[in-house]
């Protein structure tokens, strides 16, 4: 087929584009009839078929969408719980004061703070950034709070020592 050299042009077109793209569309763009982008889509199926490859062509809404083998949702979904979330403020500035104060109760991070942090130091302890490292001996035996592995791996730091200095991180203004 006179137009085979397209079909690399079909495959980027659908990656790029995400949602589903009629063959009259392929066609306006490509210059060619539709008749040959079907012919190409089919041929891009065929190529799409083996083991080797993660991705098939689909015809759905009308055109032809780029989607994932079902058979690879397994391998998906351990993506899907190891993509990074987004940190509130408020969960950084209290990730911060774990950092830089380690070991630290909750009521000195409130001290700190000014306001409430139960809530955040939950996510921070579901996210696996923070954990507790023991006990205050103090009244009621507060729990100590500290960073872990996941913290360091997050942040690019090979340890604690990598942290910059808090004097560092204080602007002249605020020392004046």
């Amino acid at each position: 087929m006179f137009y085979r050299h397209l079909k690399g042009h079909i495959e980027a077109l659908l990656f790029a584009h995400g949602d589903p793209i009629s063959a009259d569309k392929f066609a306006v763009m490509l210059e060619i009839d539709r008749e040959n982008v079907v012919q190409l889509v089919e041929e891009l199926k065929l190529d799409m078929v083996g083991d080797q490859r993660g991705l098939k062509i689909t015809e759905v809404a009308g055109g032809y969408q780029l989607c994932t083998k079902p058979e690879l949702a397994p391998v998906l979904d351990k993506l899907v719980h190891i993509q990074e979330a987004k940190l509130s403020m408020a969960a950084m500035e209290t990730l911060s004061i774990v950092a830089f104060k380690q070991p630290v109760t909750r009521q000195e991070i409130e001290n700190i703070r000014g306001v409430k942090v139960d809530g955040v130091v939950s996510t921070l302890l579901e996210r696996g950034l923070i954990k507790e490292v023991g006990r205050k001996d103090a009244i009621g035996r507060p729990i100590l709070f500290g960073t872990t592995d996941e913290f360091l791996k997050c942040f690019g730091l090979k340890t604690l020592a990598e942290l910059p200095k808090l004097a560092e991180l204080i602007e002249p203004e605020a020392e004046e």
